[in-house]
């Protein structure tokens, strides 16, 4: 017969404590926050860019919100495997976030400066969490935040290249 109590959550002995885990699992929600918020603002661009350089523009950001919106996925679960609930409301991003939003409707140029920012953003918010991933020796996290990097900082170099 089936018990109607609740389970309690088997604890989680991945080689991290609890206290790590959860410092881990705040630094990445900062990261989560800061990449939804790029993801939006870049799709917001993708919709309302103009000018002669529209179809290039358009196209280059629906690329990197394509893979904004992947990413997000991958943050998250990485908390949710460290034992923590990822946030998922705009209002935790807006806490949470180092990016603000856009009023109105930029530019086409100045698009591009705002994602380049964005892009900048992401990557220090996640070089920031290095410390506390290798106090925890969490090489996971590790690799997460290097290959996010990798990508920002390349977006962020591809985007600055067309303000030249």
């Amino acid at each position: 017969m089936k018990s109607n109590k609740p389970n309690k959550a088997q604890s989680i002995d991945i080689g991290i404590n609890e206290t790590d885990r959860r410092k881990v699992a705040e630094g990445l929600s900062k990261v989560l926050a800061d990449t939804y918020t790029l993801y939006l603002k870049t799709h917001n661009f993708h919709w309302n860019v103009t000018g002669p350089m529209f179809q290039t523009l358009h196209l280059m950001f629906e690329a990197q919100y394509n893979e904004l919106a992947l990413a997000v996925d991958l943050v998250a679960e990485r908390i949710r495997a460290l034992g923590h609930t990822a946030p998922g409301t705009y209002a935790a991003y807006a806490k949470l976030s180092s990016i603000k939003e856009e009023e109105g409707v930029p530019a086409a140029k100045e698009m591009i400066r705002l994602l380049v920012e964005g892009n900048e953003a992401v990557a220090r918010t996640a070089r920031k969490l290095f410390p506390a991933v290798e106090k925890a020796s969490d090489e996971p996290t590790a690799d997460l935040l290097t290959q996010r990097l990798q990508v920002h900082e390349k977006t962020a170099w591809m985007l600055r290249s067309l303000l030249e």
